[in-house]
């Protein structure tokens, strides 16, 4: 493990042509301290936990002292917004620090939150809040922990600086560590603008840094495209599989490297609702979690458009119409391995069916009925929907899926033992319920610390029963299932 100053640097982003980004360094916050570290997140990057809690570390990171190696850049993008261009986008409140080279070789972006203003900050201060930085502090763990494809954030750090939204709040910044920032949006900004050239340089910066077997591809713009579109069908699987909204599926919070980015007004499903909104200014439910996988092909779309200087239109309808078998290959795994089903048969199109018309006309929670599901041997299916009870008011109509499921699972060869372990493995007790996110920053907000790190415990093994934290997994309060998120930081 390495202090700050022993980090190296290979900041490969910095030596692209200046309109790539802006020049900047952080602007102060006053009197910073540290709000908590992840160590996971210190493992990827070889950094002591320690330095941390050092007012070196705090000072680094708040724009009051410079580390040897950083670089601070303000990216320019642009993205399509609720499906309209807007060619003014930017990191108007972040900055790409630096690239940070592993001893194994691993290169990692380290970028800023809340560092003030820059040229794309669009009339705004710039800063973040700690109840914002909280939220994607928290979320990036909880991803990281279900095995997600995710952005990461090393720590959050708070502020005397005073933050104004709706009301006065404490400035903060979060420190994002990421394969790669490069958005969607990047690719767009340099085709709206003409640029082609350089529309070519960032593909090859992309294959050289993040996909060198494309290489010596015969095509490699295609298959570059190609290995977008599949990391995206993946993610896309992986957030229906969990119940994951993110809420601002706009083009420049798209990672070109299939990551979960940006997270503002995101959500994961208490009970189950298919049109379940969490952005309460997306009036019109255009990136509802019904939704997600329509406007992922919206957004690959876009981005196959700027890409038409170095692609046919051949290669983009391929890549574009293999989107929707690969995402269903990918959902349809992780929706088995829910149920433990190993073998395909003629039922299950019935099984699955039946299974989503009952957990939405009960809107029963999705997390809790696959978690409780996990604990029944195959043999007491047919009479366990007492232990259903909590969570589902009419439990008829789950009686008779129920035995619809044994009956099914007579066909498999495996064994019961071989059945919930696979469960197990596939179905969280965790995940950050809005109302847990809401409750831990209004203890920060305060000064108490704690429940941030009993949540990081378990959003760490999410899989895991850690019965010191029984709380955490519990059927939500009414009143947190109508918390209302925004986008604002």
């Amino acid at each position: 493990m390495r202090k700050l100053t022993e980090l190296i640097f290979n900041n490969t982003y910095s030596e692209l042509p200046s309109h790539f980004g802006t020049r900047i360094t952080p602007q102060p916050l006053d009197n910073p301290s540290l709000v908590s570290v992840n160590p996971v997140v210190c493992d990827m990057l070889e950094l002591d936990p320690a330095e941390a809690g050092t007012p070196y570390f705090a000072d680094i990171f708040t724009g009051n002292d410079e580390l040897p190696g950083f670089e601070p850049i303000a990216m320019k993008y642009t993205g399509h917004q609720f499906g309209q261009y807007n060619p003014d986008l930017g990191d108007g409140r972040g900055l790409l620090m630096g690239e940070v080279l592993t001893s194994a070789g691993k290169k990692w972006d380290i970028h800023l939150k809340g560092s003030g203003q820059t040229p794309y900050s669009r009339m705004g201060d710039g800063r973040a809040v700690l109840r914002s930085s909280i939220r994607e502090y928290l979320a990036s763990a909880a991803m990281k922990g279900l095995g997600i494809q995710t952005t990461h954030a090393l720590a959050v750090l708070v502020s005397d600086t005073p933050v104004y939204r709706e009301k006065a709040e404490q400035g903060a910044t979060l420190i994002r560590v990421a394969d790669s920032h490069l958005r969607f949006g990047h690719f767009e900004y340099l085709f709206y603008t003409q640029r082609h050239e350089d529309l070519k340089l960032l593909a090859d910066y992309l294959i050289k840094q993040h996909f060198s077997d494309l290489r010596d591809h015969p095509s490699p713009y295609a298959a570059m495209f190609q290995r977008i579109v599949d990391l995206t069908a993946v993610l896309i699987a992986d957030w229906q599989a969990v119940g994951f909204a993110h809420g601002v599926m706009n083009t420049d919070n798209m990672s070109v490297l299939g990551l979960t980015f940006d997270y503002g007004p995101y959500g994961f499903l208490d009970d189950y609702q298919p049109g379940f909104i969490c952005n309460h200014s997306d009036y019109t439910g255009r990136y509802a979690f019904n939704q997600q996988p329509s406007i992922a092909l919206w957004n690959l779309s876009a981005l196959g458009y700027a890409l038409t200087p170095l692609l046919d239109k051949e290669a983009i309808d391929t890549a574009l119409h293999s989107y929707q078998t690969r995402l269903q290959q990918e959902y349809s795994i992780r929706m088995r391995n829910k149920l433990g089903i190993m073998e395909r048969h003629d039922e299950d199109s019935a099984l699955f069916s039946q299974m989503f018309d009952l957990l939405a006309t009960q809107t029963v929670d999705y997390t809790l009925f696959f978690r409780i599901l996990t604990s029944i041997p195959a043999s007491q299916l047919a009479d366990s929907s007492h232990l259903f009870s909590e969570i589902i008011r009419d439990t008829a109509p789950l009686q008779t899926w129920l035995s619809f499921y044994a009956k099914r699972l007579t066909l498999e060869q495996q064994s019961d033992e071989e059945r919930l372990a696979l469960m197990h493995m596939h179905n969280p007790k965790f995940i950050l319920r809005n109302y847990l996110a809401q409750t831990a920053i209004e203890q920060a907000e305060k000064g108490d610390y704690g429940m941030i790190e009993n949540l990081l415990t378990v959003l760490a093994r999410p899989f895991d029963e850690h019965p010191a934290f029984e709380q955490f997994a519990a059927k939500p309060p009414e009143w947190g299932k109508t918390l209302e998120i925004s986008c604002s930081s």
